[in-house]
């Protein structure tokens, strides 16, 4: 494997179809594409300006580097990628990619990250921007802290573990999804999904978890959550008060206490579904 040590790279596809190159302590400016279609190369301690600078590319280590806000649409079509210690500025990072690794990772303008992508893993990793993680599937998630709304619109198997998400219309139109000891805060959660699980979650929602189907939820707190569960089956455990439940369609509804329940027999039949409260 060659080195290359502190190179300040310019103009377009500078490295272009680069093969097992060892990069430290170098910088990428003012050229396009500088890294494209490369493949084995590892990056330590570099700062990449420009726009574009891992397309096409495939096994690809990058540690304690550095996209700055210039370098957007930085990873798009690139497979086997594993980043570390690193702060992604850029927006729009992650296109028709796999096999991704995020470890130890700031992206403070996430907006429109990790689009179209799948084999993703996710530990600690700090993200704020609109539509984190559209139309993606088979994620594993750690220790997330995102900020943004849209998340994870239309993904599928996805497993979360130690997050918090605040976020509008979170893990609408997905598929298989589960959330262990996590904070969910925004509007409209999880509407128009299949086969959604929490466990050991806290939630504040305005007319969340609705239009589901096969909703679990397993001790877990609804906080200033209201209109809940309209037109969704349900099988929840819910250890505090409810302030409103809305004509949810079928299953179980467990809670200490729910302020309001609404079940009009001219849109479902409310038969089919059991409530149980302390009170």
């Amino acid at each position: 494997m060659e080195n290359l040590v502190q190179g300040i790279y310019t103009g377009e596809r500078a490295l272009f179809k680069s093969v097992d190159l060892n990069i430290t302590d170098s910088i990428f400016e003012d050229g396009e594409s500088p890294l494209k279609e490369s493949k084995g190369v590892q990056l330590n301690n570099c700062i990449f300006k420009w726009k574009y600078p891992l397309w096409y590319c495939n096994d690809i280590k990058v540690n304690d580097s550095t996209l700055l806000e210039t370098a957007r649409s930085g990873i798009w079509y690139t497979h086997h990628i594993q980043i570390k210690d690193s702060i992604i500025e850029a927006p729009k990072t992650f296109r028709r990619s796999s096999h991704i690794e995020l470890e130890n990772v700031d992206m403070p303008l996430a907006q429109e990250t990790l689009w179209n992508c799948h084999d993703i893993h996710l530990n600690h990793v700090q993200a704020r921007g609109d539509y984190f993680g559209f139309n993606s599937e088979n994620i594993t998630i750690n220790d997330l802290n995102l900020t943004g709304n849209y998340c994870f619109d239309g993904g599928k198997n996805i497993e979360v573990h130690h997050a918090k998400l605040i976020s509008k219309d979170a893990f609408w139109n997905c598929e298989n999804v589960t959330v262990y000891d996590s904070v969910i805060i925004g509007e409209y959660l999880g509407w128009n999904s299949k086969n959604v699980t929490f466990v050991n979650c806290t939630i504040e929602s305005l007319q969340g978890l609705c239009y589901i189907e096969n909703l679990k939820m397993v001790n877990c707190k609804l906080l200033k959550t209201t209109l809940a569960f309209e037109y969704s089956t349900v099988d929840a455990e819910i250890v505090n008060h409810i302030d409103s439940v809305f004509n949810p369609t079928a299953g179980v509804i467990k809670a200490k206490s729910i302020g309001e329940l609404i079940m009009d027999p001219t849109k479902i039949d409310p038969s089919a579904t059991q409530i149980i409260t302390e009170e």
